[in-house]
């Protein structure tokens, strides 16, 4: 690390980190995601014991903070024996953190679709594959959206954790750079800056699709 105030190099530094932020906020949404579909199916299944192990899933993940789950990826598994690398290690817990919460946020717009929808699809005589496939989830996938991508503003600034495990993102990039400048205001300030201008689009696109969604709804209803 070049020692001195703020210069070229540390600027590039941050940028590798803040890219290193948007992999692992894309890591933990694409496997956070096909986690959280199955434990959303699995929330709503007709089979009681693999709805209430997912529940008690969602509670035990939901109730523990992500700090503590990164600890036991990285840490705990290392005492088992087994060494991850920082972006492993991150990444893995930022899944399971991520699955829970998708997984609750997608049971509860399934759940959401109107149960004529359903009992229509019963009336075609779908199997209960055919009415989730064809019926429902394209419907919950509407209602999802808004929710979704307003959860990855949480993903994407949860991803600052990391550097507790020695992942080098955003935040341990802010902090080394710190360690050389001593300049912790401007530095921060960049990283806040930069956070913003990842996050601040996701939120406004959140809030369009929401408010697409309500306009929908009400058409939906005075037709």
């Amino acid at each position: 690390m070049v020692d001195g105030g703020l210069n070229l190099y540390h600027l590039q530094f941050l940028a590798v980190g803040a890219l290193w932020t948007v992999c692992l906020s894309l890591i933990a949404f694409v496997g956070g995601g096909l986690a959280g579909g199955v434990i959303a199916l699995c929330r709503i299944s007709s089979f009681k014991p693999l709805r209430w192990l997912t529940i008690a899933w969602i509670q035990i993940i939901q109730g523990t903070p992500l700090l503590v789950v990164l600890f036991v990826c990285y840490f705990g598994l290392s005492i088992m024996g087994l060494e991850l690398p920082g972006l492993v290690a991150a990444s893995i817990a930022m899944i399971v953190y991520v699955s829970a919460y998708l997984g609750e946020i997608w049971r509860g717009c399934i759940e959401a679709v109107p149960r004529t929808q359903w009992e229509a699809a019963e009336c075609l005589a779908l199997s209960r594959w055919q009415r989730m496939r064809l019926v429902v989830l394209p419907q919950a996938l509407r209602i999802a959206t808004p929710p979704t991508v307003g959860f990855m503003v949480q993903i994407v600034k949860n991803t600052s954790l990391a550097s507790i495990v020695g992942f080098v993102e955003l935040v341990r990039a802010g902090q080394l750079i710190n360690n050389s400048t001593f300049q912790p205001f401007l530095v921060y300030l960049i990283i806040a800056a930069v956070y913003f201008a990842m996050c601040y689009p996701l939120s406004v696109w959140s809030r369009r699709l929401e408010a697409r969604l309500h306009f929908g709804q009400r058409a939906a209803g005075q037709a």
